[in-house]
């Protein structure tokens, strides 16, 4: 179904009305906040949506007040498109999934090339086959994978990192898949968390995000907990205590809401997420 434009102000007013509600003195954390990280909405999150009428997709989801979007396909578009549907709807690029074949020596120039015409500079790979991470000796490996891809991306001002998931917190010997990884590479690496996976997959994201200070140039910010209606803000994630550790040690240049709980109200769904952070004071 296409966007309308009565769907477009419906979600626009939405996300107004509910940040009106929940107006409230920001809490002493938020105001000590050094600069205010921008918000960007992981297209996959409103991705039925996207396949059916992408570029009113994006115009609502600048209207809710998003500041940027994630990739995570490019619905047959090319990278030019892409831009000018960003540009006219004033959003940056806060980062793309793209497989780790992407960036082999094959294809690296081209992906490059790419992602400088969407004004991207985060290359996240948003998965990998399990034997990358099945043994100790697999994720070391792996690291040495990572890290040469770091430094030549670093050469054109972009940064390769790896997305969170809930298989990458189970126990590998006295550690993780994830923690060993990140332990194994450069700082050049980004590690792209996600809440939600992490404490999914039996992981503690609130000690993983502070033994790596510096590493979390974006984060997914996704709920744990509650029915498919919750959104930010209603499960169980502590948000002050990620907030505290991404405005302090954490590095973050982006907060990117990633929201999956089915087709159904999706796009209303990330506009209550932001409601949501509005209201918290970010």
């Amino acid at each position: 179904m296409t966007l309308t434009r009565r769907d477009l102000l419906k979600f626009s007013a939405g996300t107004m009305a509910l940040a009106a509600a929940g107006v409230r003195p920001l809490p002493a954390w938020a105001k000590d906040a050094k600069k205010r990280i921008p918000i960007g909405l992981q297209l996959y999150s409103v991705r039925h949506a996207c396949g059916k009428d992408l570029p009113g997709v994006v115009e609502a989801v600048a209207k809710m007040g998003y500041d940027g979007i994630e990739y995570a396909g490019y619905y047959g578009r090319s990278a030019q498109e892409l831009r000018k549907m960003q540009d006219d709807n004033g959003l940056k690029c806060c980062g793309t999934h793209t497989s780790l074949g992407s960036l082999g020596d094959d294809n690296f120039d081209a992906t490059v090339e790419f992602h400088k015409t969407l004004g991207n500079k985060y290359l996240i790979v948003p998965a990998m086959p399990h034997k990358l991470i099945a043994t100790v000796d697999a994720v070391k490996e792996t690291a040495e994978l990572y890290n040469k891809l770091a430094e030549k991306a670093k050469a054109h001002d972009m940064v390769v990192g790896y997305h969170a998931h809930g298989g990458d917190f189970r126990k590998l010997g006295d550690t993780t898949p994830w923690e060993l990884l990140f332990s194994s590479t450069s700082k050049d690496v980004s590690m792209q968390m996600d809440v939600g996976n992490c404490l999914g997959g039996g992981g503690d994201p609130y000690a993983i995000l502070k033994k790596f200070p510096g590493r979390s140039k974006t984060i997914h910010l996704k709920e744990h907990g509650g029915d498919r209606k919750t959104v930010i803000g209603g499960g169980n994630v502590d948000w002050k205590q990620v907030f505290e550790i991404c405005e302090s040690t954490g590095g973050t240049e982006w907060y990117i809401v990633e929201h999956e709980r089915g087709a159904e109200g999706a796009v209303d769904n990330v506009a209550r997420c932001l409601a949501a952070l509005k209201k918290m004071g970010k």
